[in-house]
């Protein structure tokens, strides 16, 4: 092969392996902002709870926060 023609094909190999790492990082971004779409969704879905769930999970959070405190003043549980 001549120097131009060698030139132009690695030319050519490099604008095509930069054309595919652009389009996977295209793809990845999509993909990145679908998922804070769905994210973003499922805040709205969780704000539909029942009264039952809504105790229990108070009822969660006080026996958390119960150990934590019981962890904070040293007492073995």
């Amino acid at each position: 092969m001549t120097e131009p023609m060698t030139m132009v094909t690695l030319a050519s190999f490099a604008l095509t392996g930069l054309g595919i790492a652009l389009f996977a990082g295209l793809k990845g971004w999509q993909g990145w902002l679908d998922l804070k779409r769905l994210e973003l969704a499922g805040h709205k879905g969780a704000e539909l709870r029942s009264p039952a769930m809504e105790r229990i999970e108070i009822a969660d959070l006080k026996e958390r926060i119960r150990k934590l405190e019981a962890i904070a003043s040293c007492v073995d549980l």
